[in-house]
């Protein structure tokens, strides 16, 4: 851990991600105790400028407060990609274990299945699973855990493959383990570092995917998110720049500082970086 903690803190630039999306989390998680007024509050005329009174960041095409707005979406924009990361993670770990471990026919049966789910433009699968399920949060969680599996599942696999022969596998047979037992206590622990790292990068692309989604009105229309934010703003972001510059720069925020977070844990995770 002290090895892990010098790596990832030596890279000036991991930090800066760390503390940048650490300062989103805690903005989305306060957001309720430091604005009394919801997100879809109307507190003055429509496309005020920023600075304008009792407006920091100004308001929307609705005369909503954007600073508000801003953070009622963070919590919005993180749960989805947490969620759904957490999601399409025990979905992938638990196929490309499996298929990792026992090899053979099923190896090959779910790596069909998993090339199957690749080979379909991902965001147009989406697209139809939203709308077929109806616009709404949980949906949305579900269509991008559905569509970003497979890439956990490969990660998971190639890594099952490489450890099922060690030796520490070995003995744990000789000692009278279970295949799950064995899977969980001896493999998995030791495939968990690029794991950690492709999850990382799994809730940014995610939070761009809902972004995406809630763009063009695929999103839960009773919740407000960067995304929709842009959304509901594009037709006045001629002469209300705020409207739609703002949330973007939030996205841009966070997936960059996400992305961050992910290159320092991949050299604090790599034991050839580490040395």
């Amino acid at each position: 851990m002290r090895d892990f903690l010098r790596v990832f803190f030596s890279r000036p630039i991991s930090l800066i991600g760390l503390v940048i999306f650490a300062a989103i989390v805690v903005i989305a998680l306060l957001a309720p105790f430091l604005f009394v007024r919801g997100p879809f509050t109307i507190v003055g005329m429509p496309l005020l400028p920023p600075g304008a009174p009792g407006l920091l960041a100004g308001s929307d095409v609705l005369g909503r407060d954007m600073v508000v707005g801003l953070a009622y979406g963070a919590r919005i924009s993180l749960l989805v990609g947490i969620t759904s990361t957490l999601c399409a993670l025990g979905i992938g770990m638990l196929l490309g274990a499996v298929a990792g471990y026992y090899g053979g026919w099923l190896d090959d049966l779910l790596m069909r299945v998993t090339e199957f789910f690749q080979i379909i433009p991902s965001f147009v699968l989406l697209m139809v699973l939203v709308a077929f399920l109806q616009p709404s949060l949980s949906s949305t969680v579900i269509g991008i855990a559905l569509v970003t599996w497979p890439q956990v599942a490969r990660v998971v696999r190639g890594e099952f493959l490489s450890l099922r022969s060690r030796e520490f596998v070995q003995a744990a047979r000789t000692l009278g383990m279970g295949d799950a037992r064995i899977i969980v206590t001896q493999i998995l622990p030791n495939a968990l570092p690029p794991i950690i790292v492709v999850s990382s990068m799994m809730v940014g692309s995610a939070i761009l995917t809902e972004s995406a989604l809630s763009f063009l009105g695929l999103g839960d229309p009773n919740l407000l998110s960067w995304g929709s934010m842009i959304g509901g703003s594009r037709s006045a972001m001629w002469v209300a720049w705020w409207t739609t510059v703002l949330p973007g720069v939030a996205i841009m925020l966070t997936v960059l500082a996400l992305n961050f977070i992910g290159d320092g844990l991949n050299d604090a995770l790599n034991p050839r970086r580490r040395r």
